[in-house]
Parts: structure tokens; C-alpha cells; sequence
């Protein structure tokens, strides 16, 4: 009987504050889903940083003319930059690549933008020594011994390319955390203030109740659920929100860049890792937000 009282408590509080219930819902939805969205980047990144860390290269561009003249390099400088590659300490491999092979590579890379192919030439490709460490944190050893060397365009170093690229990640990872921490905020009030009303609604019930005997925890029951029903609720719109994102959005915004295997694809799979977590917080939030209100607010 006790537990029935307690779970109609919960349900009559529900409906009769229903536009706020719905209001406390959708915003915690929301903080949630950005919460879960900079999860999911987190977990890009992470993926990135694994699959790149040992495929990280040193290209070493050559000029047009060592380009154009010497297909094979087998003259002079490019056989002899070639030789001073493979003999520098710290140097694991080292792969001629020639401006045709470059080209037909770019095209791989590149094949799921045909715009781009179009306007690109062969001339535009320089040939390349592709250079693997085997430390990649040493790239300043290559660029300070054949920057400026002859036959040399230019050492590019993959290794700032993606410090640069995982920074931006990890900047709008940071951007989807503060919205949601602002999100939450939100969410923490209209929790208490749903709480505070749902008791000034039911506090004839609760103060005959308490005339009875019940005991505060037993009277305060049934608002702690509330709160936490609601923030279920939320939590489960949000990763409903992130499985429609994901199917809908995300994989048509980057199936270029997954297919070219630039960015690792975000699965179900990896919703699913996450979704625990949202659950977790939106139970401890409101739980602790419903109690703390109900201490220092409300005196049933």
C-alpha cells in the first residue's frame, strides 16, 4: 500500500505541473545531448590520436625541377638527398614517391570529391620523399637538416597538421561542454522550482499526512522520484536525440571525410558507450537537486 501511495503521489505530481515537467525535461534533453555530443568528439579524437600515431610521416617536397627531371631519382641531388635520409639517426623508412605516383595517390585520397579532381594536375604534385620516425616528436631533426637544402620545396611535418586539427576538435569539444554546463544550470532550477511548487500543491495532503505520523523522508518520497523520473526522461530524449543526429545529419556532414578516412566514423556503438554516462548524470542531478531543495525550501 505504501509503495502504491508513494508511486500515485509521483504520477498526480507529474500531471498536475505538467508545462513545467515538460519544460524541466526538454532542457535537461538538451544540457544532456551536449553533454553526449562532446563525449562522442572525445571519443573521435581519442580514436584519431590512435589510428595516426603510427602512421605519422615527414614529407620532404621536392622542387619542379628534380619533379619533372627525375622520375626515378636516380641523379643528382634527389639520389643523394635519398642517401642522407636513410643515414640520419632516428630515420625508420624512407619511400620515394614521384610526381605521377603522388597524383595517383591525391586521387584516392580525394576520389569522393570530384570537383576537386577536376581542377587538380599532375604538375601541381611534387615528388616526395615520405619519411616515417621512429620517434614522430623528433620532426624538428629533418626539418633543420634539409630545410633550404638544394633540390629541396619544403619539409611538411603531419604531425602540426593534426596538432592543429585535434585542437579544433577539442575546441569544439569544450564549446558543446560549456553550452551543456549552462544547459544544466537551467535544468537545476526548473528541477527545484518544479519541486517547490509541486509541494505548495500538495500541502494539505502532505501536512494531514504528517498529523498521522508519516515521516519526512516518506512525505518527501515521492518529489525525489518526480525529480528523477523526469531527469530519465530527459536522459532517454537525449540519446534518442543523438541516434536521429547521427542518422540523419552527422553521417551525410561527414561521409567525405570518413570515407577518405580523414576522421573515424561515430557508430551506434559509441552512443551506446556514452549513453550510461548521461543516465548517471541525469539521476545524480536530480536526485541530489530534488533533496538539497527539498532541505533548505520546502518543510514537509
Amino acid at each position: 500500500m505504501r509503495t502504491s501511495f508513494v508511486f500515485s503521489e509521483v504520477v498526480t505530481g507529474l500531471r498536475r505541473n505538467v508545462t513545467m515537467t515538460i519544460a524541466m525535461i526538454l532542457t535537461t534533453a538538451i544540457s544532456l545531448g551536449l553533454l553526449g555530443g562532446g563525449l562522442l568528439v572525445v571519443r573521435m579524437v581519442d580514436k584519431m590520436q590512435a589510428n595516426y600515431a603510427g602512421k605519422l610521416e615527414v614529407s620532404v617536397l621536392l622542387t619542379n625541377d628534380v619533379s619533372a627531371n627525375d622520375k626515378d631519382c636516380t641523379q643528382q641531388p634527389c639520389a643523394g638527398l635519398r642517401s642522407q635520409l636513410e643515414q640520419t639517426s632516428g630515420v625508420e623508412t624512407v619511400v620515394f614517391q614521384n610526381r605521377d605516383e603522388g597524383f595517383e595517390r591525391f586521387k584516392r585520397i580525394f576520389e569522393a570529391q570530384p570537383e576537386l579532381l577536376k581542377l587538380a594536375r599532375p604538375e601541381a604534385i611534387p615528388a616526395t620523399f615520405r619519411v616515417k620516425l621512429e620517434d614522430p616528436d623528433r620532426t624538428d631533426v629533418i626539418k633543420q637538416a634539409f630545410e633550404g637544402k638544394p633540390g629541396v620545396k619544403g619539409v611538411d611535418d603531419q604531425g602540426k597538421f593534426l596538432e592543429r586539427f585535434f585542437e579544433g576538435l577539442n575546441g569544439l569539444r569544450d564549446v558543446a561542454l560549456i553550452l551543456a554546463l549552462i544547459q544544466a544550470f537551467a535544468a537545476l532550477l526548473l528541477i527545484s522550482n518544479t519541486i517547490q511548487v509541486s509541494a505548495f500543491t500538495r500541502r494539505v495532503e502532505v501536512g494531514i499526512m504528517r498529523l498521522v505520523g508519516a515521516t519526512r523522508w516518506y512525505t518527501q518520497l515521492p518529489f525525489l522520484i518526480e525529480a528523477v523520473v523526469a531527469g530519465i526522461i530527459g536522459a532517454v530524449s537525449a540519446v534518442a536525440g543523438l541516434v536521429l543526429f547521427k542518422a540523419f545529419f552527422l553521417d551525410r556532414i561527414t561521409r567525405n571525410l570518413t570515407e577518405s578516412g580523414i576522421i573515424p566514423p561515430i557508430g551506434y556503438l559509441d552512443i551506446l558507450i556514452v549513453s550510461p554516462w548521461l543516465f548517471l548524470v541525469a539521476i545524480v542531478i536530480s536526485a541530489t537537486t530534488g533533496y538539497v531543495t527539498l532541505r533548505l525550501y520546502v518543510r514537509l
